[in-house]
């Protein structure tokens, strides 16, 4: 098994659900606490909590989460409430929109990034109706 620096792998913090190496999944998953991805995952991911892509993962999704910490391959737009992180293999392929971003020497990354609160308050024409939610209830 690959060791990584994100915070699940660490300790950082209580992981709730893995999806394994080898492992593929494909819907719309949302949950509560840290989840941690090693394996393929296409759709969609909602969650006010942490969301950690290891190394091997190849994740073509559009992301909503408070924290991203991003280790593998994502294609696709990454909007995080509170952080986002990228570490020395992560590849992102997409846009960010986040208030605070850590990318470090080694990232790939391909789109741009909007930053600050105002941008993660107002809701993006055809956003999805679970976000535009969340939002409201702030």
């Amino acid at each position: 098994m690959k060791r990584d620096r994100t915070p699940a792998a660490a300790g950082g913090g209580n992981l709730n659900a893995f999806l394994g190496e080898g492992t593929s999944f494909k819907g719309t998953l949302t949950f509560e606490g840290t989840v941690r991805i090693d394996g393929r995952l296409e759709g969609e991911i909602f969650t006010k909590d942490m969301l950690v892509i290891g190394e091997g993962a190849q994740v073509t999704a559009s992301i909503h989460a408070g924290v991203v910490v991003i280790g593998g391959t994502v294609h696709g737009n990454v909007t995080a409430e509170r952080k986002v992180e990228i570490n020395p293999t992560g590849r992102l392929y997409g846009n960010i929109s986040t208030p605070s971003l850590v990318i470090e020497e080694g990232v790939i990354f391909e789109g741009s990034c909007t930053m600050g609160r105002a941008a993660q308050k107002e809701a993006a024409p055809g956003e999805p109706a679970f976000d535009q939610e969340q939002r409201r209830a702030r």
